[in-house]
């Protein structure tokens, strides 16, 4: 028979020994419970500048679903294409004036409020590439550029964000094969931002049109000529159907992105979480973006050839050299301006350090595919 004392010592271990194991459930708990946010579940109105079918609705929802992904659910993105709410040019006005929460565009889309927009974009090639570029965005001081001119310049209420470095932009569709500049005079050519002070120097007579529209002003000679971006949307509206010379190549945009805005009042309002999803979903989406364009644009160009019958040239390197003339006159216009100056002069120093270290670094990759593919490409 056990006295008190024993009795009261077994009681005590029992206790201590419950304790410990109703303490390993609640930490065991604790582990396998999911990391739910404590966020409130949230929508927001997206527009894009693009058709419903156009390649970059489909890139600008590959962003919307990483967003919703991430955040278990309680953010959400209605995504709505081009003219749903407003035009593919006034995106940017609708998000400033809170009638959008956010839109998918580019910054040549508005760079007739302040021509530095398209620096953002659709700048001068100074030997760096869209990745190299985008790269200056985040880390050679191209965010707080960007800051400054939407904010402080400007006074726009927006937070933006930047995703995909495009491809080089072809230089675009002809009546006929283009093989000199002298060519090129007195046509009237759709492009936008920059661009359009580029190829005016070069004497043709520009005209600024969203995608959707290219087609019917070629339809009624508006436009004889024009770009829009790359093999996959040219063909989508239709390029082919008008015209048979396209050709790729181009120092006019060949360092662009998209820009992903929201109303800074809307944005600022959300959890610091919710922020931060928005934010870096856009990086999430730069991989996606740019496989599905290596996929598709390839797989375009090859049917633009073999099944459109379109005649698809490299540019001639007179032209592009002529492109290079024609920036040097725009820039030494536009960098009378201090803001401008500031950023183009931001751009050419990343360049001269980075691209020098990408061209000595790189592999010939046109000798490489010379080798294994030969007679493909003669350029």
């Amino acid at each position: 028979m056990k006295n008190k004392s024993e009795t009261k010592s077994l009681s005590r271990r029992k206790l201590l020994k419950g304790g410990g194991v109703a303490a390993g459930a609640v930490a065991a708990g604790a582990i396998a419970m999911p990391n739910v946010s404590r966020a409130q579940t949230k929508t927001l109105k997206m527009q894009g500048s693009w058709g419903a079918s156009d390649v970059f609705s489909d890139m600008a929802r590959q962003y919307t679903e990483r967003v919703e992904k991430m955040s278990g659910g309680r953010l959400k993105m209605d995504y709505l294409p081009s003219g749903a709410v407003v035009k593919g040019f006034q995106v940017q006005d609708a998000v400033n004036d809170g009638v959008l929460d956010a839109a998918h565009t580019v910054t040549a889309y508005w760079y007739g409020k302040n021509k530095a927009a398209s620096l953002f974009g659709t700048g001068p090639v100074f030997g760096a590439n869209a990745s190299q570029i985008l790269a200056w965005i985040h880390y050679g001081g191209g965010k707080e550029l960007y800051k400054e001119l939407t904010q402080d310049i400007l006074g726009l209420n927006l937070v933006g964000f930047f995703a995909m470095p495009m491809p080089t932009q072809p230089l675009g569709w002809f009546k006929n094969h283009i093989e000199n500049v002298e060519q090129m005079q007195g046509l009237k050519y759709r492009t936008v931002g920059l661009a359009t002070d580029i190829m005016q120097g070069m004497g043709l007579k520009v005209t600024q049109l969203p995608g959707g529209e290219i087609v019917p002003a070629l339809e009624r000679g508006v436009i004889e000529a024009f770009e829009f971006n790359n093999p996959t949307s040219d063909r989508q509206f239709g390029a082919q159907d008008v015209s048979k010379h396209y050709h790729m190549g181009s120092y006019h945009q060949a360092a662009e992105f998209f820009e992903i805005i929201f109303n800074k009042d809307l944005f600022e309002s959300l959890p610091a979480e919710q922020q931060a999803i928005l934010e870096y979903a856009a990086e999430a989406a730069n991989t996606a973006n740019y496989g599905m364009a290596m996929d598709s644009y390839s797989k375009d160009l090859q049917t633009l050839i073999n099944d459109d019958g379109v005649n698809v040239y490299r540019t001639d390197e007179s032209i592009m050299a002529a492109q290079l003339v024609s920036w040097d006159k725009t820039l030494e216009s536009l960098t009378q301006d201090p803001f401008f100056k500031k950023v183009v002069d931001s751009q050419k120093a990343w360049s001269e350090r980075v691209a020098f270290y990408d061209l000595m670094n790189s592999a010939d990759y046109k000798l490489a595919y010379k080798h294994y593919f030969p007679g493909k490409i003669t350029f």
